[in-house]
């Protein structure tokens, strides 16, 4: 809304701006010379008619059903027609180099100049800027269209253009098979050579290797078998060393634990059970059983049983060499067993040796095999596509149709200068718009309620209206309200009137001092407008004037100004003497009296602030007009001594700034701001009609005719 406002605010010069560049267009729209345009369609396939076997593929690549691939397939071939290549074509075919009239220098009557002239243009780049491509929606048709300033020559030009076009692509299609060629048969020399040369170190490996006859797959296989076998045994040796090193510990054992002398542990040797073991045994207690008989008859030194002893020591070495013998035997079988674990372990660690080198060998011949492969399968790979690119290459079919040629056209295309003229006709709106609404940000005066409220921080106690008016009298500008009751301005200040007293419904104010930032803002007189309304209340209401510069209250209402705040403060004259009725019913001044020099000094004395309490026990409503705060600091004191401040601001002419300043001013002394009122504002702004304390018309009963004069 606030720019809806100003756009009607301002709207002559939305208008004046618009009408402007509307003129002005227009004008170069009409000067401007006629251009024609001709167009020719073009049927544009994917890939040229296919003759050749499927096999049998080109250089420039194959039609495919990809939607994103014929995208960019035909945006390629719009760029190609537009490019310098085709427009070189045409101009060398044409001799647009030397054409005057296509390079627009027909003007130039000087042959020298005009000479000069042709050789410095550039005609190719002429004649593409002149080209327009527009592909026909879900089609392969395209059709190419040319400007110039005659209609035959841009017929001949479109046609032109699209001939080139279909000779660039057959000369780009010819200069790619030659380039792929010249690389193929390059690439074809090199990988022949590479796989004679693998397939040489293949065979010389072999050799080496000696896998000519049996391959290293079948001896890696024997090798494997050998090892296996070998596992095989050296577990069962193993398995049985076990067993045999049980025994021989336990035979070990049963010699540690006999005693000196005694033979008989070796009975328990696993073993020693045998035949021939058994009969020594037997013989040997049988002798000794003899033995023992003889001696129960005979002395030991007889004949008989010396006999006999001696026989049982024969029949006992031998049981005794029998036992040894298994001892023996048992040892033996373990260190055969031993010595065969080590030959196995040797001959286990020999073949995996041979594994190992075998498996070595396989991967090497592996690689060179691959290599061979590769290599053998590159060359005939590019032996064949270079037989195919060939062949291809011996084919000038083309994949571009030239469905219509272009025909002259005698209307021109340019200038239009019905669309010429609506367009800057919205641009000029658009350009005004711009205008106002840089105006508008550009604005830093305070004009309305959203600017007190945010801009400032403060109430928005209501407006004061601008009244035109011819009264040049300060009286009659002053007692507006008092004399036009039902006028806006009198509807406005009771409405302020009626914002003050709700500020502090509990402890109403008693006395108000009415300030603004600055000088010619017109706070006297909405002092003076305030103070008749309040009046009009039925509340007696006293105006000091404490402007005591520039003292104002005494002409609005025709009192002499020979006693007054001045004489009181300094102890002349009387209370009494000193205020004055007016007209205005319940309405009192109390003038400035004589200037004094020193008015901030007098204000700040206790003999004032005596004063104000003494008015303030004989009226209601005491309104202080006072000087501006950026001016003079008058009001900063005052603003100390009062219930609350009122800050008056001229729409459209205070600055924020200085409302800014003035602010800080009262902020400093810690005054009761009630708020601010925004005056001569004119009634018929928009900016303000928004604000429920606008009253408009509403009560108006006639024109307000007078101007309420600024102070």
């Amino acid at each position: 809304m606030r720019f809806v406002r100003a756009f009607w605010r301002r709207k002559w010069i939305v208008l004046g701006v618009a009408v402007l560049i509307t003129g002005g267009a227009s004008m170069q729209a009409l000067r401007q010379p006629k251009v024609y345009a001709a167009s020719t369609s073009l049927i544009i396939d994917v890939t040229a008619p296919r003759i050749l076997d499927g096999e049998v593929k080109e250089v420039m690549g194959e039609e495919r059903s990809n939607y994103w691939f014929n995208k960019e397939y035909y945006t390629t071939q719009n760029e190609i027609i537009t490019s310098r290549a085709v427009s070189l074509r045409v101009v060398d075919k044409l001799g647009l180099q030397h054409d005057a009239n296509f390079l627009g220098l027909s003007h130039l009557k000087d042959e020298k100049e005009r000479s000069q002239a042709m050789q410095g243009a550039d005609a190719a780049g002429l004649l593409q800027s002149r080209i327009r491509v527009q592909p026909v929606r879900d089609s392969r048709v395209v059709t190419v269209s040319v400007e110039d300033l005659e209609p035959q020559r841009a017929a001949l030009l479109a046609n032109e253009v699209a001939q080139a076009y279909m000779a660039e692509n057959q000369a780009l299609k010819l200069r790619t098979t030659e380039s792929a060629t010249v690389w193929l048969e390059e690439r074809r020399a090199e990988l022949e050579q590479s796989s004679k040369a693998s397939e040489l170190a293949l065979y010389d490996f072999k050799k080496e290797s000696d896998v000519l006859s049996t391959s290293l797959e079948d001896r890696m296989s024997i090798v494997s078998d050998r090892i296996n076998s070998y596992n095989l045994a050296l577990t069962e040796v193993r398995t049985r060393i076990a067993g045999l090193q049980g025994r021989v510990e336990s035979i070990r054992h049963l010699r540690k634990s006999s005693q000196a002398g005694d033979m008989t542990w070796a009975e328990a040797v696993p073993g020693a059970d045998d035949t021939a073991l058994q009969e020594f045994k037997r013989s040997f207690i049988e002798q000794r059983v003899a033995c023992v008989e003889l001696a129960e008859r005979y002395l030991p030194e007889h004949p008989k049983m010396l006999e006999c002893e001696r026989k049982l020591a024969v029949v006992k070495e031998d049981f005794v060499r029998s036992l040894n013998n298994v001892v023996r035997k048992a040892e033996a079988e373990l260190a055969e067993a031993e010595a065969k674990e080590k030959n196995l372990v040797r001959l286990l660690a020999v073949t995996k040796d041979e594994a190992f080198e075998v498996g070595k060998k396989e991967i090497e011949f592996d690689r060179l095999r691959r290599e061979a492969d590769n290599n053998r399968r590159l060359y005939e790979l590019v032996l064949k596509r270079l037989k195919d690119i060939e062949l291809s290459g011996l084919l000038r079919t083309s994949n571009v149709r030239v469905l219509d040629p272009a025909r002259p056209q005698f209307m021109p295309i340019k200038p239009n200068v019905r669309r010429s003229v609506m367009m800057a006709m919205a641009l000029g709106l658009l350009v005004g718009v711009g205008v106002v609404v840089l105006l508008e940000f550009l604005e830093s005066s305070i004009s309305s309620q959203v600017d007190v409220e945010q801009k400032l921080g403060l109430a928005f106690l209501g407006f004061v209206p601008r009244v035109e008016g011819k009264g040049e009298n300060p009286g009659e500008r002053d007692l507006y309200v008092h004399r036009q009751p039902k006028s806006s301005v009198a509807e406005c200040c009771r409405a302020i009137r009626t914002n003050l007293l709700f500020m502090s419904p509990d402890k109403p104010f008693k006395t108000l001092v009415v300030t603004s930032s600055g000088q010619q803002e017109g706070k006297s007189t909405s002092c003076i407008f305030l103070g008749v309304a309040m009046a009009q209340s039925g509340n007696r209401v006293l105006l000091m004037d404490t402007d005591m510069r520039r003292p104002r209250l005494h002409k609005a209402f025709g009192v002499p100004n020979d006693v007054g705040i001045s004489s009181l403060v300094v102890g002349e004259g009387s209370l009494d003497r000193a205020v004055k009725s007016t007209e205005v019913p319940n309405l009192f001044v109390l003038p400035c009296g004589p200037i004094p020099p020193n008015p901030a000094e007098l204000l700040h004395t206790q003999a004032f602030a005596d004063l104000l309490k003494t008015v303030s026990g004989k009226f209601d409503r005491i309104l202080l007009d006072s000087p501006p705060l950026n001016a003079v600091s008058d009001s900063a004191v005052l603003a100390t001594q009062v219930d609350g401040v009122v800050l008056v601001l001229r729409a459209g002419k205070t600055h924020q700034d200085a409302a800014r300043r003035a602010l800080r001013s009262l902020a400093d002394v810690q005054a009761q701001i009630y708020g601010a009122i925004l005056n001569d504002l004119e009634s018929t702004d928009g900016r303000y009609k928004e604000s429920y304390l606008y009253p408009g018309d509403y009560g108006q009963r006639e024109e307000v005719k007078d101007r309420v004069a600024s102070s």
